[in-house]
């Protein structure tokens, strides 16, 4: 599976066989480390194994790698997933402890991109619809120097499709759309005394109480769309205060996340946020923001798949980027395996029915 590579150009010092066994195939990634921004070594093996597959045409953009099919299908789906992870918590290499494979980035997500990369080389001519295979860069790092993010921006044809499948873990059930995320600074201003005079000021950090009391009474509404409920969320994530040991703050600034329903756009997440807290003298800044995906089960595209599948569809908890795909007018949902609440942890793992299952039913999409 993995060896000694022809010593320089793309995959120097490892050969993948994408056509051996999917395990086998998710171990020897797992084996490669590949924390965000420092993905070559393991993006120079995914090319050079797919440019030794004929039915493919291969483009690079930075430490992302394409393959495309060409036959001329009126549909073309994209297959997506990332190469990166977060750095390792003492859980590299891998291991097989019966029916689980343990390892970094096991879950998330290269048990998904093993799926992918079998698919590319085993399925050489898809049935009725075009395949473009994406294996991208820093996914989990800031959105900036996200991997499809660059592509967008320099190769935007290699984005085009019909439908995307995005490879992450959804314990290899259908996890549809996904949540917006908005981040924002609420100032919470006083006035600074020495504190053997504090009834000189005024002491924003206890002031700040009435904030994190709303909070706290906050009922985050559930959100139905397609049949699937979002739970929105609102959370104070930092609070931050003071200067020194003797002065009583003059500021507090808390630092709020919340989590909005695909249905909600970014201006209508942001007045809903300042909206609880009007009138209050309060300076709210918003950090970031970035909208979610709806689900589109009603679209046929992503009907067909979910029908193949054999899965009830859920809501997707939290951001992915199929809302990279959605804001391009592409259709996409989270199908992987692995359970979404391993990842980032260090007792990642992935079952190994689940990558089996996984990639039998999808060949069987892509083949019928």
């Amino acid at each position: 599976m993995t060896g000694p590579g022809p010593g320089a150009g793309p995959g120097a010092g490892v050969d993948l066989d994408l056509t051996a066994d999917v395990v086998d195939l998710t171990r020897a990634l797992v084996d490669i480390p590949s924390e965000s921004g420092a993905e070559a070594r393991l993006a120079d093996a995914v090319e050079a194994a797919l440019r030794s597959l004929p039915h493919l045409s291969v483009s690079r953009v930075g430490n992302s790698v394409a393959a495309r099919t060409d036959l001329g299908h009126p549909e073309r789906v994209i297959v997506a997933g990332h190469l990166d992870t977060v750095p390792a918590a003492g859980n590299l290499p891998s291991r097989l402890d019966g029916g689980l494979l343990h390892g970094l980035g096991a879950c998330d997500m290269k048990g998904g991109v093993a799926v992918a990369l079998r698919l590319a080389a085993t399925v050489p001519e898809p049935a009725a619809r075009d395949i473009t295979y994406i294996l991208y860069e820093c996914e989990e790092v800031d959105g900036d120097r996200n991997g499809l993010g660059v592509i967008a921006a320099q190769r935007p044809e290699l984005l085009a499709a019909d439908l995307a499948i995005l490879m992450e873990p959804s314990d290899a059930g259908v996890e549809a759309g996904c949540q917006g995320v908005l981040t924002a600074d609420l100032t919470v201003r006083g006035r600074r005394a020495h504190t053997a005079r504090a009834w000189r000021g005024v002491n924003a950090a206890h002031r700040a109480g009435a904030v994190l009391q709303r909070l706290a009474d906050h009922t985050p509404e559930r959100v139905v769309i397609d049949g699937l409920e979002y739970r929105e969320g609102l959370n104070a994530v930092a609070v931050r205060a003071g200067v020194a040991g003797n002065v009583v703050p003059d500021e507090c600034v808390i630092t709020l996340n919340c989590r909005f329903a695909p249905s909600r756009s970014v201006e209508e997440a942001e007045a809903y946020v300042r909206g609880l807290f009007p009138g209050d003298g309060y300076d709210i800044e918003v950090t970031e923001v970035v909208p979610g995906a709806l689900p589109g089960l009603g679209q046929e595209a992503v009907a067909s798949l979910v029908r193949v599948l054999g899965a009830t569809p859920r809501p997707k908890l939290g951001w992915t980027d199929v809302a990279r795909f959605a804001s391009l007018g592409v259709p996409a949902l989270n199908y992987g395996p692995g359970d979404p609440v391993l990842a980032h942890t260090a007792e990642e793992y992935v079952p190994v029915a689940q990558l089996r299952e996984c990639e039998t039913r999808l060949r069987a999409w892509l083949s019928s």
